[in-house]
């Protein structure tokens, strides 16, 4: 089929190659403009357009695609199909309807479940034990189109945002490609989405990361691992950032760890001189992997052994 490619992260760079393996023709790959990244704030490419011009591919990066002059280049290509994955802007109806089959979703998440920004984290955060990826043929709604195919990806019990980053590229990769053969064979069922289950995930801001630990151990080892590696979670230490990349809940404590009322939460309590327990609103995080502000990342045994941590002190603002 004779295709348009819209995405622009690393979550998307998959489907394309894919697409490309499995013989289709890429007509055009379209990605956001080049944006200034780093201290130096020079201008780099998407992942996506890195891709195409690396396959010899035509990029376009257009900042708004909604323009009129947009969608005339867009339509000027007569695609077959048009492929969106992580794109990053919304499309119109005259977009929509402009490929002679339709235009073509992979969310990473089992729809409706997680619909809108950052299903992947959100989905190690809230303890999902099952994820997902999903095609669909789109609408003018924030993923609400009819659903094409699903394919189901297992978290494991150590699983973070990154890890299932991956996970989940992977399968769309795949899903994508076997998802354009069912429509151009003309056996591709699209099933309404039951829009009175759906959820709703918010964009993750480098604010969510700040460990509360008025809420549960397992919360937080949650969030830990959901935003690991971006944009990571942290607590403050002696008046400096800690970021926290690795955790646990405890569940051999020692005796009056626990069930003394005397610990706030927040306070450090030393297990020996390699553990870092932290009491919580319920049970205790042991810190496994930290990063002092302008450090390495280190265990709990080298961070002890280079920094003073007293017994009962509070971390957090």
């Amino acid at each position: 089929m004779r295709i348009i490619f819209m995405g622009t992260p690393d979550f998307s760079v998959g489907t394309l190659e894919a697409l490309i393996e499995a013989g289709h023709e890429i007509a055009l790959v379209v990605t956001q403009p080049d944006k200034p990244k780093g201290r130096g704030k020079a201008m780099q490419a998407p992942p996506v357009k890195e891709c195409a011009l690396a396959h010899g591919l035509l990029v376009y990066q257009p900042r708004r695609v909604r323009e009129p002059e947009c969608v005339a280049y867009l339509e000027s290509f007569a695609p077959d199909m048009i492929v969106v994955v992580a794109f990053g802007q919304i499309l119109t109806r005259e977009i929509l309807d402009m490929p002679k089959y339709c235009c073509v979703n992979v969310h990473a998440s089992l729809l409706p479940k997680y619909r809108g920004a950052a299903p992947i984290q959100w989905a190690v955060i809230q303890g999902e034990q099952i994820s997902g990826v999903t095609t669909m043929r789109m609408d003018e709604g924030i993923d609400t189109g009819d659903m094409i195919d699903t394919a189901e990806v297992l978290l494991a019990e150590d699983e973070t945002g990154g890890s299932l980053f991956d996970k989940l590229a992977q399968a769309g990769a795949e899903l994508c490609v076997k998802t354009l053969a069912s429509i151009e064979a003309g056996t591709a069922v699209y099933t309404p989405q039951d829009h009175g289950a759906a959820t709703h995930t918010r964009m993750i801001k480098k604010q969510l990361g700040e460990l509360d630990f008025s809420k549960t151990a397992l919360e937080l080892e949650r969030l830990v691992r959901g935003l690991n590696p971006w944009p990571s979670a942290y607590t403050f230490w002696k008046g400096r950032t800690l970021k926290i990349w690795k955790s646990r809940v405890a569940q051999d404590e020692l005796p009056d760890c626990g069930q003394s009322g005397s610990w706030e939460t927040g306070a450090v309590h030393l297990a020996g001189k390699d553990r870092i327990l932290v009491k919580c609103k319920e049970g205790w995080l042991e810190l496994l992997e930290v990063q002092p502000e302008g450090k390495k990342r280190m265990d709990a045994a080298s961070f002890l052994r280079g920094y003073p941590l007293e017994d009962g002190y509070c971390l957090g603002a």
